[in-house]
């Protein structure tokens, strides 16, 4: 494969990532956000990959009829060209396509749709308009906004949107005016807010623990799509 793809490592089962598929994980190196509440600050400063795409290949026919889907994570995986032949490649093989990503390149997931290479997409909402360059370190957000009416327009590849919440960086507020513009966009999928926790290795941004949870007061009722809490538990 001659497009670059900075593979950062691979997740070689999972029953959690993909739903109601048992699948593997792909990790791309490098993302075009900063947010403070990162999780790979390792794979979102990477540069250059771990792996390469064919190891990738060969690992995938090798497991051709033991795993059903393979998960484009990252990182950002659409920031590369060569996403589209290696999923092109992937699909070839047999396998269900789920992308994880966060909006900012909403030309390829067109391309990714038109091409019918993804068979779910999960798309991170990272924060309404007010306070998506504090929280992303990016300014605009249209690329964004594309991304997700497309997503919204088209019927045939179920998606989810999900948000992660460390109350010093979003509130009640900021939930319910991304509820709202879901609402306005005629969602209709599952949209997740998600409990930030703090990981054993860090984050990008070394954010300290939350004073506060969110509420859970946020409109959720008589909504064209759900609203489920994520990592809430005690």
């Amino acid at each position: 494969m001659s497009d670059f793809l900075p593979i950062y490592d691979l997740t070689p089962f999972t029953m959690l990532d993909f739903p109601d598929r048992i699948a593997c994980i792909i990790w791309f190196a490098g993302c075009n956000m900063r947010c403070g509440y990162c999780h790979n600050p390792q794979i979102v400063k990477g540069k250059s990959g771990k792996l390469k795409s064919e190891d990738i290949l060969t690992f995938l026919k090798s497991r051709q009829g033991l795993i059903e889907g393979v998960v484009l994570s990252g990182g950002e995986a659409t920031l590369y060209k060569g996403i589209l032949p290696f999923a092109e490649e992937v699909r070839q093989m047999g396998f269900s396509i789920k992308l994880d990503t966060n909006g900012t390149r909403p030309e390829t997931l067109q391309k990714l749709l038109d091409k019918r290479l993804l068979d779910y997409v999960a798309l991170d909402y990272k924060a309404p308009s007010g306070k998506y360059a504090a929280v992303t370190k990016i300014r605009d957000k249209s690329p964004f906004d594309r991304s997700l009416q497309l997503l919204c327009d088209q019927k045939e590849v179920p998606f989810e949107v999900r948000t992660t919440v460390h109350t010093d960086l979003l509130d009640e507020a900021d939930i319910t005016e991304i509820i709202h513009d879901l609402e306005a966009r005629s969602f209709i999928g599952s949209y997740y807010i998600q409990n930030y926790r703090p990981p054993t290795g860090g984050t990008l941004g070394s954010l300290a623990s939350q004073e506060r949870l969110l509420s859970q007061t946020v409109p959720t009722k008589n909504l064209s799509f759900s609203v489920k809490f994520r990592n809430f538990e005690a």
